[in-house]
């Protein structure tokens, strides 16, 4: 299926892409790397009457350290965060998640922007991102602001983005000594998005115990959900192998589950205790080595 008629708008600054947004309000969708927007146009899900696309804009590209934090530009591809040396050393998780999305094609079109702004339920940069206490620098007429990842993402194709807003950039803490994160998912086999994807952040203090965990899942819930109950009975241990696994089954407490194509609650749930398990058996061994 063609996508309905719209006119196709290349802007060259921020200023001239808030603009548009302004004048054409609701009218209007931004495009960053395609592959959201462009398939729901596809089958006219969405029918904007003017698609903005910021790929002309510079600045919005690139991977550096600045402040304490990787901040990565909105418009940032997929692949080049998987190929990114300094993403590699630094913060490991982020290019494993990366690698983990979709296909070569996907990868080298997507953006990490993109992917937070479309808010997709089952997608991977939400858990990550969350799990990490990232956040996303948004530019709008009222000037600029920073909001959490877990703030931002409101709901299923949700944020809190408004309508003349864009996103700049997502900033990522660099994480404490001691510390270690890591992402699994179970992949869909066709769309490889997450049937279900767990985040594992950890610090460990001088003796090896469980100094802070973040924990964010994909794919169960209507968005990005934190397992606050595994975090909860991780804090204050020693993160032995027994000590893991009794934690991860906690993991899908609190979340609401319904049974789909893909499978039962409680076969969801197990998942859910399966991912996050493996998620912080890598986390634990990367702390321990930093």
């Amino acid at each position: 299926m063609y996508p309905a008629p719209f006119e196709y708008h290349v802007p060259s600054t921020v200023a001239e892409a808030i603009s548009l947004l302004g004048s054409f309000q609701d009218d209007a969708k931004i495009i960053a790397g395609s592959q959201s927007l462009v398939p729901m146009m596809k089958l006219r899900l969405v029918q904007p009457k003017h698609v903005i696309d910021l790929r002309k804009v510079p600045g919005l590209t690139g991977i550096s350290e600045s402040d304490g934090a990787l901040v990565i530009g909105a418009l940032t591809t997929h692949r080049a965060i998987e190929a990114s040396e300094l993403v590699r050393s630094r913060i490991p998780m982020l290019a494993e998640a990366a690698g983990g999305i979709g296909d070569a094609q996907v990868r080298n079109l997507g953006t990490i922007g993109g992917s937070l702004s479309h808010a997709d339920p089952a997608a991977d940069w939400p858990a990550a991102t969350c799990a990490l206490d990232a956040s996303v620098r948004i530019v709008g007429p009222r000037g600029e602001r920073n909001v959490p990842v877990e703030q931002f993402i409101s709901g299923p194709l949700t944020t809190t983005l408004e309508a003349n807003e864009i996103v700049l950039q997502v900033r990522v803490p660099l994480p404490a000594a001691r510390s270690g994160s890591a992402y699994e998912k179970l992949p869909h086999p066709a769309s490889r998005f997450a049937i279900v994807g767990a985040a594992a952040a950890l610090t460990l203090d001088g003796g090896r115990s469980v100094q802070r965990a973040r924990i964010a899942l994909t794919g169960l819930s209507a968005k990005v959900a934190r397992a606050f109950r595994v975090e909860k009975a991780l804090e204050g241990i020693v993160p032995s192998p027994a000590a893991i696994d009794a934690a991860a089954e906690k993991a899908a407490e609190g979340l609401e589950l319904r049974a789909d194509a893909i499978g039962s609650a409680d076969y969801k749930a197990h998942l859910a205790a399966v991912y996050t398990g493996r998620a912080l058996r890598r986390a634990v061994a990367r702390a321990v080595e930093s």
